[in-house]
């Protein structure tokens, strides 16, 4: 077995390469690194999240959550306070300037997402997506 044909391995390479694509639009465009880019997607059409909550759906730590949300606090584009229900917690929300340069933002980070698989075989992709699905659900353990 080689790193080239182990298929966990080769799936992290194609993920970092589509990431890298896209990000070039948010950082470049949006100011955005990637964790803030992440924070900033799950919290756009939400009314909020704990920064536990945000750390299951992003794949982040919390170091890397609670920086990232730190420095979107100071760009005005989340807001943070100390969970009710959990004091270890944090709540974060989009503030409406949040919210706009999101949305202002994710078209062009969708274009660009389109045009790298845009340049697939129709019949690779929608195997690709079938088999994402299909691995989703295998690692969640509901396949």
């Amino acid at each position: 077995m080689t790193m080239d044909t182990f298929f966990p391995y080769q799936l992290a390479v194609a993920a970092a390469a589509l990431s890298g694509e896209i990000e070039d639009v948010y950082r470049r465009e949006g100011g955005l690194s990637r964790e803030e880019w992440r924070l900033l997607f799950l919290l756009a059409d939400v009314e909020a999240l704990t920064s536990k909550e945000l750390s299951r759906r992003s794949s982040l730590d919390k170091v890397q959550i609670s920086r990232a949300a730190h420095r979107l606090e100071e760009k005005g584009l989340i807001s943070g306070q100390r969970s009710t229900q959990d004091r270890r917690l944090r709540d974060y929300a989009c503030t409406d300037a949040g919210r706009a340069h999101f949305h202002a933002l994710f078209p062009r980070v969708q274009a660009r997402a389109e045009e790298v698989m845009g340049r697939m075989d129709p019949a690779d992709r929608a195997a690709l997506t079938q088999g994402v699905d299909g691995l989703i659900r295998a690692s969640q353990g509901t396949d």
